[in-house]
Order: C-alpha cells, then sequence, then structure tokens
C-alpha cells in the first residue's frame, strides 16, 4: 500500500433507467429517491444505485462495489447502497440533494442508515470528499459495520486483536478501537481494591471496532492503491504497520478478493 491516492473524479454516467431530477429541483426524501433509481447487482451480489450528480461515473462505481469480497455478500443481502450528491437530516427525514451546492454541503452528512420497506438501505454522500479515497473509505466502512451486525466478528480475527493488544501493541486503527481497547485492559478494582474482571463488553467493542476497520481497509486496498499513512489522524497514534499487516493477512484468508482484484501488501524502503 505504497502509491498516492488519485484525486481526479469524471463526469458522472446515468445509469438506465434512472430518472434524473434536474439541478435546480430542492432534495428528494429518501424513499422517493428509492423509487426513482435503477437499482443495480454487482457480480459478487451487492446492490447499489446511484441517483443525481454523483460525479462519479457508472464504470468506476461498479469497480468500488465490486471490490466487495462476494463471500461478504449473504451477510448484505438486505442492503442496497445508494449513491447520491449529498445525505442531508432534515428533522427525522433524511433527504437527498440532486446536485452539490455549498449550503447545502454544510448541512450534509457522510452517510445515513434508511428503512425502506424490508430493505436497509444505506445513502452516501459523494460530493463531501475530494477524491476517490474518502468516499471508497466511506463506503466500506459502512459495509464493514454492515457484516459485523448481521454475522459478528470472526472468533480467529478476535484472538488475533485481543492477543496482539494484551501484548501491547502500538496504536490502532480508528478513534472507536483505541478508546475501547484502553477500555478493555484497563484494571478494574472494587471499593475494597479487589481485582475485578476485565470489561468483557468493552472487549467486545473493541474487537468489532478492530474488526470492522481492518475489513474496510482491506477491500480498501482492493479498490485502489494508497499509503497507510493516509489513515493517520492526530487522536490517537496510528497501529504499527507488521501488526496492521497481520490483520490485513488474515481477513484475506476468510474473504479472498474476487476476480480482477488483488491484494498486497508493500513496505516503502528506507532511504
Amino acid at each position: 500500500m505504497t502509491a498516492p491516492v488519485q484525486s481526479d473524479f469524471v463526469p458522472s454516467e446515468i445509469p438506465p433507467g434512472q430518472v434524473l431530477p434536474p439541478a435546480s429541483s430542492g432534495p428528494w426524501p429518501a424513499d422517493k429517491v428509492a423509487a426513482a433509481s435503477s437499482i443495480a447487482e454487482a457480480p459478487n451480489g451487492v446492490r447499489f444505485a446511484a441517483w443525481g450528480e454523483t460525479r462519479v461515473s457508472q464504470p468506476e462505481l461498479e469497480r468500488l462495489v465490486g471490490a466487495v469480497p462476494r463471500t461478504l455478500a449473504p451477510a448484505l443481502v438486505k442492503r442496497c447502497y445508494y449513491f447520491v450528491p449529498l445525505v442531508i437530516v432534515e428533522g427525522d427525514q433524511p433527504v437527498a440533494a440532486p446536485a452539490y451546492t455549498v449550503d447545502l454541503g454544510d448541512r450534509a452528512v457522510c452517510h445515513r442508515n434508511v428503512t425502506l420497506g424490508s430493505t436497509d438501505a444505506v445513502f452516501l454522500s459523494t460530493r463531501l470528499v475530494e477524491d476517490r479515497f474518502g468516499l471508497a473509505f466511506e463506503f466500506f466502512i459502512n459495509v464493514a459495520h454492515n457484516f459485523v451486525d448481521a454475522v459478528g466478528v470472526p472468533e480467529s480475527f478476535a484472538s488475533l486483536t485481543w492477543s496482539q493488544a494484551q501484548a501491547g501493541v502500538r496504536g490502532e486503527t480508528s478513534q472507536d478501537a483505541w478508546e475501547t481497547r484502553r477500555r478493555a485492559l484497563d484494571p478494574v478494582t472494587n471499593a475494597q481494591g479487589t481485582a475485578m474482571p476485565l470489561d468483557e463488553r468493552a472487549r467486545k467493542n473493541y474487537e468489532e471496532s478492530a474488526f470492522s476497520d481492518s475489513l474496510a481497509i482491506y477491500m480498501l486496498s482492493l479498490s485502489l492503491d494508497f499509503d497507510y499513512h493516509d489513515l493517520r489522524e492526530r487522536e490517537y497514534p496510528l497501529l504499527a504497520a507488521p501488526a496492521l499487516a497481520e490483520r490485513l493477512r488474515h481477513v484475506a484468508t476468510l474473504f479472498p478478493a474476487n476476480d480482477s482484484y488483488e491484494f498486497q501488501i508493500l513496505y516503502r524502503r528506507k532511504g
């Protein structure tokens, strides 16, 4: 994961059958967007749709969604991912803007989950990010969380991450993983000073966060080349690269890459 991320979006291509609103129209309710959208199913079984001026081409969107390993798809069978320019929450009502404006962009959120009948829809904003990296990671972290909600964390991965945490490996993959790991490992005593059992709920939350992060990073690496340090944030130290590599290789054995996608880790040479 060494190549810099490209940042050039290309104009949208309108999928056949999509009802494209005029750019001047106001935001549409989520259910109206869903009714006007043409839903596609990628070869891996993941359903998705594009609506409005997303600034993402249809081939690019197909390539992005197609990176999700097909072995994940059964857990996502009730899901549909809607890529729209901007997702906005007005009261309790999620709406989608057909095009970007500065005013709407200031009110928009990265994503919103919406229940539409028997479908668990995930609406994702494509115009809040400036490059493929941001949109791809937002999509993959949602897919990862959706998988965990449906299936949980593989026991083998939970054991791996917990052993790394107990060994004091440096850093983590997100703020949630960093905080829940700290809570899970902090010694707890009662009023008499007697040591209490570890916080199993915090440990479960940590394992879920670490797995969701690792699964999302793995899918991101299938979708595009990127530098691991692009994931760095100020609030916590980034997980040591060898520890992340161990997690990603384990995820790759659980969920092999689809045809035409390749997983590899490249270490940057010093000097």
